[in-house]
């Protein structure tokens, strides 16, 4: 039987994927790795391997992961953070030598990907549509960026460049509170101030690609994030209503952010976009990883995390009427804290509402 091994276990995105993997026609034994034994406790991996804490992205951390890969021999190693892929992809070479698979971007591409001024720099030379966007490396960057890329009330979208999860997101047209947020961050050099989008409405799409080739990509507009109202930003990264959807124009975009930063995708790519005030979506990121509600597409009839371990394993394709969007539009994926997710669609909860509204008379 093959390995597979996967880092992050028992975090959402990382059980997701050990769901949707158990749900493979294939079997394979997944070992969870986590550097928090509590987490790791949780997971639903075959096999379960603590690298402790103090050794992230250390050399001992290196040393640590490339001794277990050395002894299990997994066919697949998967990374699940942003800032851990780039950090392995560092010595790449090294966990090839261990005796395992990768199936991700080059390393400049993941560089790229992970530092969001970089990749927006990419994209604003290539003339697509993204945000305003400059670096706040001082006092001074931040008064001009407040002045020159505020919207009608002077607000500016800040955030750090490198992080998941909105991290360190702020809309603020207030100088002394945008000072003391980024100190709080230890961020002067670390944040940008861009143009403040429509963000409530926001897509993702996420793909598949082999050596070049698109295998596969589904998209996914978000309704609405759990816990918005407890953030300044209302931005949180966890998504409470997911919905598929199809829109030639994201389509389009989404390949167009790709292709310019890689001319050769290899791997999981996730394009990230928010809607501008022309109803234009902008890309803001490109994640090379599953995301969290990456199970919504598997139990609604697309296993990507089969899809992408079969290609890597097995050099097994999938046989698809449809590469882009191939699930129907309208499924929702409703989930909250510590209840199981439910799919479902628009119509049928439109129907449990009319029902309450004809039997009770609650409206």
């Amino acid at each position: 039987m093959e390995k597979i091994l996967v880092t992050e276990a028992g975090v959402s995105p990382s059980e997701n994927l050990i769901k949707s993997w158990k749900k493979s026609k294939t079997r394979e034994e997944i070992i969870g790795v986590s550097r928090n034994k509590y987490n790791l406790l949780c997971s639903k991996a075959d096999n379960k391997r603590l690298i402790p804490y103090e050794y992230a992205f250390s050399s001992k951390y290196k040393n640590s992961l490339l001794s277990l890969i050395g002894q299990e021999k997994p066919g697949l190693t998967v990374f699940m953070s942003d800032v851990e892929i780039l950090e392995a992809s560092r010595f790449r070479e090294d966990i090839l030598a261990a005796g395992t698979k990768l199936f991700m971007p080059e390393h400049e591409v993941i560089e790229l990907c992970t530092d969001k001024y970089k990749s927006y720099q990419v994209w604003e030379a290539a003339g697509i549509k993204v945000p305003k966007t400059k670096t706040i490396n001082n006092k001074q960057d931040l008064k001009k960026a407040l002045s020159q890329l505020g919207d009608e009330e002077g607000k500016v979208w800040l955030r750090s460049t490198i992080g998941a999860g909105g991290k360190g997101a702020l809309p603020t047209n207030d100088y002394e509170f945008a000072v003391n947020w980024i100190d709080l961050y230890n961020g002067w050099g670390k944040f940008t101030a861009s143009e403040l989008l429509q963000s409530s409405k926001t897509v993702t799409w996420l793909s598949i690609w082999y050596e070049g080739e698109l295998v596969v990509a589904q998209t996914r507009r978000r309704k609405s994030w759990s816990f918005g109202n407890r953030t300044l930003s209302g931005v949180t990264g966890i998504t409470n209503i997911g919905e598929t959807c199809s829109d030639e124009l994201v389509n389009r975009i989404a390949q167009d952010t790709i292709m310019t930063i890689d001319k050769n995708p290899h791997g999981v790519y996730g394009v990230d976009m928010t809607y501008d005030k022309a109803n234009i979506p902008n890309p803001t990121e490109i994640n090379m990883r599953f995301f969290t509600t990456s199970y919504f597409f598997t139990e609604a009839g697309l296993n990507m995390p089969e899809i992408y371990k079969d290609i890597a394993l097995y050099g097994r394709f999938p046989s698809l009427d449809k590469k882009i969007n191939p699930l129907p539009n309208g499924l929702l994926w409703i989930r909250d804290m510590d209840r199981e997710p439910i799919l479902t669609t628009e119509e049928e909860a439109s129907r449990l509402v009319d029902i309450k509204v004809k039997y009770e008379g609650i409206y």
